[in-house]
């Protein structure tokens, strides 16, 4: 499994939820620890989905394109 088949199975959509889970924290009103990262929580999740949906997904993986063919009835 390469690096790339790897951030786009797991760490794109880990940042996504540690970004939701920063969310949680902050509005939650039972512990004031998890109140008090939920922003730093955030924002690491905001800066790994940044930085991992910059990595381009494996080339030909799960396309559903036969070989560059076009559509005829598409505008082009």
């Amino acid at each position: 499994m390469s690096f790339r088949a790897i951030n786009q199975k797991y760490l794109e959509p880990g940042s996504q939820v540690l970004m939701v889970l920063g969310i949680v924290a902050l509005c939650q009103p039972w512990s004031m620890l998890l109140h008090t990262y939920g922003l730093t929580i955030i924002l690491i999740g905001l800066i790994g989905f940044n930085i991992t949906s910059k990595i381009a997904p494996e080339e030909g993986a799960g396309t559903g394109h036969a070989g560059g063919s076009r559509n005829p009835g598409a505008p082009h």
